[in-house]
């Protein structure tokens, strides 16, 4: 229990830190710890066709997010990021509530707080061709 008031707590100064990114970024954005502890700009929840962030932050399975063909390369990045500190770039498609799918750019990054290591995601949906 301790453990997870303390991941709260990080989140929260992790989303006051980041603050100018989530609000002030084209992309849609979201900072992964762990399925429990994860927050997101509204540009995501709109992306993805969430009610709300709290709705998207109440999903404890981020991954299912991702289409299903996609989802191995995505873990295998959120891996390479979280464990070797190793950035990478994706084209993927993700899922929306409405059950359609759209193709994404996605870059995603490591970044350590109070030896703590974080994932954010950067999302840009591809034009239409």
């Amino acid at each position: 229990m301790a453990h997870d008031q303390h991941h709260e707590h990080l989140m929260k100064e992790v989303e006051d830190l980041l603050d100018p990114i989530l609000t002030h970024s084209p992309q849609a954005v979201y900072v992964y710890l762990d399925d429990s502890h994860k927050i997101c700009n509204q540009k995501y929840v709109d992306l993805l066709g969430y009610e709300s962030i709290d709705a998207w932050m109440a999903n404890e399975t981020p991954i299912d997010d991702v289409s299903l063909t996609d989802q191995n390369e995505v873990v295998e990045a959120f891996v390479a990021a979280s464990e070797n500190y190793e950035a990478s770039s994706l084209s993927i498609s993700i899922s929306t509530k409405d059950a359609g799918e759209i193709d994404v750019d996605l870059v995603m990054a490591p970044f350590t707080y109070k030896d703590e290591v974080f994932v954010i995601h950067f999302f840009s949906e591809k034009p239409l061709n």
